[in-house]
């Protein structure tokens, strides 16, 4: 396991929050659940073949998911922690198939072995394109345990999955786990340092979600230059469509 958490107070020891004290906001809306279920169902269609489970950064190359990110009920919500000036750092198309193991293992979305992000100038959202639920494989969140800022963390146990391996923090989280299940349509909202995990889908439908990395202007503290570039979405502080 490898540590690589700034020293930095406002960075990661900080119990400030953009979102308060519980450091999530469980209920933004985003599209209509009717159009989520309906772009769902078309992407279900499109990697059905193959079973895919992440596609990364949909958000440069399909124009659905180029929407989502820019939503302006999504981007009302996100300005409101973050400011004016937001771009996207990066995205995750998940897709959960029934009866496949997926478990995503504790983690910190604000720092892995390519970034660091200043988490008063960045948020993570949790797009629901299908209804997410403990059964289907919905989010479990660790209230207020931002407050403790970036821990130490390494890569997860080889799945030997086409997905990879997910970074993961290091030993059992402390804090009692609750689920959020959230209805197609609506999003999650996340301070970049709550710690968060999903199990499997053991219910009968794919679960279809899109995880978002917001930030404002000066948010990344460390980012390895082969990073894609940012994705500007509101605001002025931002030159180009460039990092």
């Amino acid at each position: 396991m490898r540590r690589v958490a700034s020293d930095r107070a406002d960075a990661g020891g900080s119990a400030e929050s953009p979102l308060g004290l519980r450091g999530v906001r469980p209920a933004v809306d985003w599209a209509h659940p009717g159009r989520a279920r309906a772009r769902a169902t078309a992407l279900v269609a499109a990697y059905r073949a193959h079973r895919t489970e992440v596609v990364r950064n949909p958000h440069l190359e399909q124009d659905w998911a180029a929407a989502a990110v820019s939503s302006p009920l999504l981007l009302d919500a996100v300005r409101a922690v973050v400011g004016q000036s937001v771009a996207v750092e990066n995205s995750f198309l998940v897709m959960k198939w029934p009866g496949q193991e997926f478990e995503v293992p504790w983690h910190q979305d604000g720092i892995d072995g390519r970034i660091e992000l200043d988490p008063a100038k960045s948020v993570a959202a949790s797009l629901a394109l299908t209804d997410a639920t403990a059964t289907t494989g919905c989010l479990d969140v660790i209230v207020g345990s931002h407050r403790r800022g970036y821990l130490p963390y390494g890569p997860e146990a080889e799945t030997g999955r086409p997905r990879g391996r997910a970074d993961t923090v290091r030993g059992e989280p402390d804090g009692r786990p609750i689920s959020l299940p959230v209805r197609a349509g609506r999003a999650v909202l996340m301070d970049m340092r709550l710690l968060h995990r999903s199990g499997s889908n053991t219910g009968n439908g794919v679960r279809v979600g899109l995880n978002v990395r917001y930030v404002a202007p000066g948010a990344c503290l460390r980012r390895d230059p082969t990073c894609l570039s940012l994705f500007p979405v509101s605001g002025t502080g931002w030159p180009s469509r460039s990092a």
